[in-house]
This record gives structure tokens, sequence and C-alpha cells, in this order.
């Protein structure tokens, strides 16, 4: 039997004493950290913790109330609009419909005629029309005004979930006036976003490129989804429909815009009748304003000269070629009643502000002729 040296049984002896003391160091200061924290979560924790007595908030504020009563009588009267494209499926070939815009819209009357944009329905037929009590009702569309940016849906609901929309004008705004935006930005139906008129008759462009004139400019929240809706008057009668942001980012930067309501009221009633604007014009057609410019000329170059047409009993010139081959420039409208046309956005402008069987007095360059005057009745487009 080997006998472990005197040294190193010394040396074990000793190993084992430290280990000891380690340990009994280290239950030292876990009972020293316990005793801390146990004072420490008595700190922290409070068993008698109770909900707090809630503070009284007293009646709201006068233009609260007014904000909350505008809602609630307005709300019921703004839908959510979603579009449909048809497209047809690769495999099956059949016609699929595809969900394809969101937007907003106001109920025009009982008979369920509802107004929108005209590019939340641009290329659609049909719709899906959500109402304020959630149900949902298929919308047809009756007709467009693309260059209003404007829309018209029918959809069948009973009368008592069709109120109209009150009416105001857009004739005597002021820059200031408080005003509400109704809508479903992204989606979020019914919501209300306040602010004032920063802004009026600004010109925004349509999708066909022709000028909206008289747009108001607001600072109210406008986002995508909100196209379509009432802008409203402190009094809750809607004076323009959302149209517009400008953003670089596509969404909402602190200018909205809106069509005002006085031109959607002239031009709706025309397409609940007929399922189209009725738009005063001369019966041309017109040369774009860089080809214009590109053949060294200013106004508004006639191409062509519809046969039967207001411009034709007045003696309108179209542009025609000569015997060689080369062009012969048409008439070119420079002014209109005084005022100056140096291109197809001045035109459109007048335009917009007369009615079908008004009388204008043109100022015609005539190619062969130099500068003279040519009377019109405008007709119906």
């Amino acid at each position: 039997m080997a006998i472990e040296p005197k040294e190193d049984r010394i040396h074990l002896a000793q190993g084992r004493q430290h280990n000891w003391l380690v340990i009994i160091l280290l239950l030292l200061v876990g009972l020293l950290l316990f005793s801390e924290a146990k004072d420490w979560l008595h700190d922290l924790y409070y068993e008698k913790a109770e909900p707090r007595t809630i503070t009284a908030r007293g009646a709201l504020a006068e233009d609260e109330q007014s904000t909350i009563t505008l809602f609630k009588m307005v709300s019921p009267s703004v839908v959510f609009i979603t579009s449909f494209a048809q497209q047809s499926d690769f495999f099956s070939f059949r016609a699929l419909e595809i969900p394809q815009g969101a937007g907003s819209g106001i109920i025009w009357d009982e008979n369920g005629y509802i107004v929108t944009n005209y590019h939340v329905m641009m290329n659609s037929q049909r719709a899906r029309v959500t109402l304020s009590d959630g149900s949902v009702r298929t919308g047809l569309l009756v007709g467009t005004e693309p260059d209003k940016d404007i829309a018209v849906l029918k959809i069948e609901a009973p009368r008592s979930l069709l109120p109209p929309i009150p009416l105001g004008t857009s004739e005597k705004l002021e820059v200031g006036q408080k005003v509400y935006a109704i809508g479903n930005p992204f989606g979020f139906d019914q919501t209300l976003t306040t602010g004032i008129i920063s802004g009026l008759g600004r010109e925004i462009m349509a999708a066909t490129r022709r000028p909206i004139e008289g747009v108001i400019q607001t600072d109210a929240a406008i986002n995508p989804g909100n196209s379509g809706g009432p802008l409203l008057d402190s009094a809750g009668r809607v004076i323009g429909v959302n149209t517009a942001i400008l953003s670089p980012s596509g969404a909402y930067a602190g200018i909205g815009f809106a069509v005002p309501i006085d031109a959607i009221n002239r031009v709706v009633p025309q397409i609940i009748r007929t399922g189209a604007a009725v738009k005063p014009g001369f019966g041309i057609s017109i040369a774009q304003d860089q080809i214009t410019r590109r053949l060294g000329l200013e106004g508004v170059l006639i191409l062509e000269v519809m046969e039967g047409s207001a411009a034709e009993r007045a003696g309108l010139r179209p542009t025609t070629r000569d015997e060689n081959g080369q062009i012969v420039p048409g008439d070119i409208i420079v002014g209109i009643d005084g005022r100056q046309v140096k291109g197809t956005g001045d035109l459109f402008k007048i335009l917009d502000s007369h009615d079908v069987g008004d009388t204008l007095q043109l100022d015609i360059q005539r190619h062969s002729e130099g500068r003279i005057k040519v009377e019109i009745r405008l007709q119906a487009l």
C-alpha cells in the first residue's frame, strides 16, 4: 500500500480549507445580496395598488362639439369605393374582376347616385360600394367627365341608407376658412381630418391633360383613399370633392386639392340624364402645343373642321396640303372675346366658362389674310 508523502498531505488539506473558505464567502455574499434585493423589491412593488380615480373632464369645448356634430351629420353620406377591372385568367381565359383602385364617394341623392373621382373609376365599369352601416352594394358606372375628374355610379339601396350630402357653394369661399375632409385614407373608413382653405383659384391637370380651374387648396390631411370624398365647410356643406395631393412621396405633405362643387353641380345632372357631360365647343380638332411651337406659331392651330359643325358654319379653315405636298397651316385661334389665347390651356379655360349656345368672337390668324375676326356659336360636343 502506497503512502502519500507528508508534503502532499499538507497541500491537500490546505486546498480543502481554501475551497471551504470560498464557499462560505459566496454564501455570505448571497445572503447579503438577498437581504438588499428584498428591501429593493419591497420598494418596487406595492400590494395595495388600485386603479386611479378618473379626473372629471367637464363639457367639451364648443368647437370640439361642433366638429363632432358635423361628423355625425355628414359621415353617413360618405362611402368607400373599390373599383374593379376585368382581366383574363392565364389558364382558363375566363374574364376575372380584379380590384384596381380605392377611394371615397359622396351620396348625391336618394336615388342611389354616387359621385367620386374619375381616376378612382378609370378603366372600370363596376365597383364595390361600402355604406356607412357596413353594408356592401354593387355600383355601376353611369358616366364620367374626365376633364373635371368626376365619375357617377348608381347603387340600389333603401332610401334610409342614402342620405344626400348637404350641398354648399364654392363661389364665396375665403382663404382661412375652416374645412373638414371625410374619406377612407389607406382603407381606414370614415376618417375625419381638419384644416383651412390655404388657397383659391388653383389649377391642376386632369387625366386628359386639360386644366381644371378654380381648384380649392387645403392643408386638411388628404391621403390616398381620400379621393372622391367631400371637402366640407363649417356648416357641414360640401364645397369641393377631394381629388389630388402635391407630394414627392405620394403621402400627405400639407397640400391637397379639391374640385369646386359649383363645377361638379353643373356636370353631375348632365351625366345622370344622358351618361355624359355636355361640353361646349367649336367642332374642331386642334394641334398639340409643342407641334404649334415647332412650326414657329403661337395660338391654337386648327387641324380639322368637322362636317356640319359650328366651326364649318363660321367658315373656319383646317390645315391642308398644297399641290406640292407642303403643309398649309389652318386658322390659328389667337384670342377669344378680347382674351389672348397662347395655347390649348387658354382655350380650354375660356370654353369652361361658357355654355352651349353662347356666341363668341374669335381672333383668327389666317395664312393668306392675316388677322381677322370670326363670330361663332358654341355647340354641344
